[in-house]
């Protein structure tokens, strides 16, 4: 599997967690006093954005991303829905290696 496509996972699984984090986690920690949610989604939050950050500056010599680009891919993994974005708008139609022959 390519490192683009990894990024591409990875993406959508960071912005899908942070989702979980601010619209489930944090009310029942705060609403129902269960902080056991954000102490279950917060480290998973926690490493799926270091790894979308890692993977970023990985895959962004691969993709031909200056620096504007990569400071704003970079910039997205703080804003609630914005690796969706990037992933359907950056890297969906990156061009993907063509496949190994048997």
């Amino acid at each position: 599997m390519d490192i683009v496509r990894i990024l591409r996972y990875v993406s959508i699984a960071e912005a899908t967690s942070f989702l979980l984090l601010l619209l489930v986690a944090m009310p029942l920690k705060y609403g129902a006093d269960t902080p056991q949610a954000v102490q279950v989604m917060g480290p998973i939050h926690g490493v799926l954005f270091l790894a979308y950050v890692g993977l970023v500056l990985m895959v962004r010599g691969q993709l031909g991303w200056d620096i504007k680009r990569t400071v704003l891919a970079l910039i997205a993994a703080v804003l609630p829905v914005a690796p969706y974005f990037v992933e359907r708008f950056w890297l969906k139609q990156a061009p993907q290696p063509e496949a190994v022959r048997a």
